[in-house]
């Protein structure tokens, strides 16, 4: 007998627009750039270079005397680069804090900042692994070292200590773990590691039966799978419940349409931080992200879209 799956799709109705430019003239500093021409380096965290490396090649094929180069970093080092002027673009998963935007002000900026997409903070374990449902609030006790095995969330497991690994020690994972699961206080489990880059969780995940990894999203897919239905088969998702007990039909993975809904708890805003005065081709890349255009490889790419008339529709595949 044939199995019919039940899918949900998001799609996303755009209007079109147009991007401004302007003339080639020298500004002070040195900087020759206009909105959609010449040549400047941004900051990124590492975790959003699926995203942005898609962008860059489609704002590039278009504008074609434009050159942005995106210099990989962690959100905090891209923060700085940007409050010391060493970048006038940052993508993050915060806004400007409150103190980033005195400083700033106080020195005669006007910073701005650009939603740009939602994503989901993914938990992805070995494929191995049969226990992937938790909830936010044992996500909590790993976090804050109460628990340290993992039958202390699923008794009778025999999986020994659970070891929990970030992309980055300064990355937007570890921030969003601190400020939006712990509540503003530190990680103090001594079984927390960080490695230097995304794709370094995703192999240390694959290789060791009892880590977690936690990742943004947008590393999850399936690129052959233009649904966003699929995602990496070399490990398995965790869904995550918003209740004290995860269970199968409370918990819900990082999909598109359950970050739309809200379903899934570990929902992020990722940001466009400007800080260009003279309003050149920082802005014209960040608005290009945030334009019609932008906004489908943001579809494509298995987040959500910030602009646009989101459509749900429901799909029967029959297999």
């Amino acid at each position: 007998m044939r199995n019919k799956l039940s899918y949900i799709f998001v799609g996303l109705t755009l209007s079109a627009s147009l991007l401004a430019s302007c003339g080639q003239q020298k500004h002070k500093g040195g900087r020759t750039d206009t909105y959609s021409s010449g040549v400047i380096s941004f900051a990124s965290d590492e975790s959003f270079s699926p995203i942005i490396e898609e962008e860059k090649q489609v704002f590039e094929s278009i504008y074609t005397k434009a050159t942005v180069n995106p210099i990989y970093t962690n959100e905090l080092d891209a923060i700085n680069m940007l409050l010391k002027e060493k970048v006038c673009l940052a993508i993050t998963s915060r806004n400007f804090k409150d103190k980033e935007l005195k400083n700033l002000q106080d020195r005669r900026f006007m910073p701005r900042a650009i939603k740009i997409a939602y994503d989901g903070l993914a938990l992805i374990v070995n494929k191995e692994n049969t226990d992937t449902c938790i909830s936010v609030n044992d996500i909590k006790r790993i976090l804050n070292g109460q628990a340290r095995n993992w039958s202390d969330i699923y008794k009778g497991s025999k999986r020994g200590e659970i070891l929990l690994v970030f992309d980055n020690k300064k990355s937007s994972a570890v921030h969003f773990a601190e400020d939006s699961i712990l509540g503003g206080k530190p990680i103090t489990n001594k079984n927390v590691a960080a490695t230097n880059k995304t794709a370094d969780v995703i192999e240390y995940v694959e290789h060791t039966p009892n880590a977690i990894g936690i990742i943004g999203s947008n590393w999850l897919n399936d690129k052959r799978d233009s649904t966003n239905l699929t995602f990496n088969k070399n490990i398995k998702i965790m869904s995550v419940s918003k209740v004290p007990k995860a269970t199968p039909a409370n918990s819900w993975k990082p999909y598109q349409y359950y970050i739309y809904n809200g379903n899934y708890p570990l929902i992020r805003t990722i940001y466009a931080l400007l800080n260009d005065p003279i309003n050149a081709l920082p802005w014209g890349f960040a608005n290009f992200i945030a334009s019609p255009k932008g906004q489908m490889i943001i579809l494509k790419s298995g987040l959500l879209p910030v602009q646009g008339n989101i459509t749900i529709r429901n799909v029967n595949v029959t297999e």
